[in-house]
């Protein structure tokens, strides 16, 4: 079976990916008030732009069959998936939440850190992307957020 898959996204601007059966499916299961935000619950979801994804699976030559038996796993039906990625998004959000927003001063605290000068403890906050390059080139590991997890660049 070919799934689609869709970037959507929630009036709120919660971005979150839909698969669906068939290139109907999307439609079908928006005009029967079927789909659904996994974070807020806002049923006003839409279709983002994004580029197409290719299967080329078929395009590779055939491999012989494996010796040994393999557990299979069936994969979750679509509001079982959807609801499995609300609850993801919603434990990295938790886990945003759970850091000391430190704003413009990220990157001189992440070093402070780094240095020994002051204790560690999980931050965010803003950095240019020659603070982040800095950073990066002194050994200090940064990982960038998107808006969406940060309650506090909601506002």
């Amino acid at each position: 079976m070919t799934l689609k898959v869709f970037d959507l996204q929630c009036e709120s601007g919660h971005i979150f990916e839909g698969w669906f059966g068939s290139a109907d499916g999307y439609e079908s299961q928006q005009a029967r008030g079927l789909l659904a935000c996994p974070v807020c619950g806002s049923s006003k979801v839409g279709k983002k732009l994004s580029a197409p994804r290719i299967n080329v699976g078929h395009a590779r030559e055939p491999q012989a069959p494996e010796k040994t038996d393999k557990t299979a796993v069936a994969a979750p039906a679509s509001s079982q998936l959807m609801q499995l990625q609300g609850e993801i998004l919603r434990h990295l959000r938790q886990i945003v939440r759970s850091t000391e927003n430190v704003g413009e001063q990220f990157s001189e605290e992440a070093r402070r850190m780094h240095e020994g000068v002051i204790e560690e403890r999980a931050i965010r906050g803003t950095a240019t992307a020659q603070e982040r390059e800095s950073l990066a080139q002194d050994g200090i590991v940064v990982m960038p957020i998107p808006d969406y997890l940060d309650d506090d660049r909601l506002q």
